[in-house]
């Protein structure tokens, strides 16, 4: 006795979403804002790792703090699935994180005497 195959629905998949993030509101900034938002702490970073490669520790370390400071800023405005990677834990975890550690480059960086350089 054949019985009819009933077509079963997909089984769900978990989504790339970050699963600290799932009951936050969606952003109130527009997505192409965002995506600028995120190109410029990839800008910074990158500028950062120019600096070092011209051995310009102090300038390097005082963007890349600085990069970690706006870090913070998008990843408390920014939705989790458009930061990707760059979102860790939950939004404030990695805002109190990468301020901390923004705050603490950029003050070494300010702070560290340039030694004849």
């Amino acid at each position: 006795m054949n019985l009819p195959l009933r077509p079963q629905a997909p089984k769900a998949t978990p989504g790339l979403d970050n699963p600290h993030d799932r009951g936050n509101a969606p952003s109130r900034l527009p997505a192409w804002l965002q995506w600028t938002m995120i190109s410029g702490v990839f800008a910074a970073v990158a500028l950062s790792g120019l600096f070092a490669v011209l051995e310009h520790w102090r300038r390097a370390t005082f963007v890349l703090g600085a990069a970690m400071l706006w870090l913070a800023v998008v990843r408390l405005s920014c939705d989790s699935s458009r930061v990707g990677i760059l979102a860790v834990r939950s939004r404030r975890f990695d805002a109190v994180y990468t301020t901390a550690l923004g705050a603490a480059m950029v003050f070494l960086a300010v702070s560290v005497d340039a030694l004849g350089s």
